[in-house]
């Protein structure tokens, strides 16, 4: 497992990074981006754009995050999402469409996936995610 899917709630604490913990999140980003180790798909990309109305703001973020490529998304990615998501309803535990969609294409890459999202925990018993360890 060499890359590893950057979260919006990594990019977006990384950018902020106003608390010591802010701070460690983009130090670990940044450690990741030298190693040429961290990924992102195109619906992450398009929630941490949508969170600048400033355009300029917006178009600064925009030109930095073009040096990351998107991972391919697969129409079977899609439908994995939605196993994924019916199996976790099944069992009581709720999310979004696209945190299913970030496990299905981390899981078909082999990817680790960077997050502080709470969340993340409820799935992590139920899907065969992994998830980026901060040490």
């Amino acid at each position: 497992m060499s890359g590893v899917v950057i979260d919006t709630y990594i990019w977006s604490l990384a950018f902020r990074s106003k608390t010591p913990k802010d701070k460690r999140v983009a130090e670990e980003l940044a450690r990741l981006i030298d190693e040429n180790r961290a990924r992102i798909i195109g619906p992450i990309r398009q929630e941490v754009l949508s969170g600048y109305s400033e355009f300029r703001r917006y178009q600064k973020l925009r030109d930095k995050l073009q040096c990351f490529p998107n991972e391919t998304i697969l129409d079977s990615d899609y439908e994995v999402a939605a196993e994924y998501s019916n199996f976790c309803r099944r069992k009581g535990v709720q999310g979004s469409y696209i945190d299913f969609l970030i496990f299905a294409v981390s899981t078909r890459l082999k990817m680790k996936i960077y997050t502080s999202d709470k969340d993340f925990v409820n799935y992590l018993e139920l899907l065969p995610i992994v998830m980026h360890d901060v040490s």
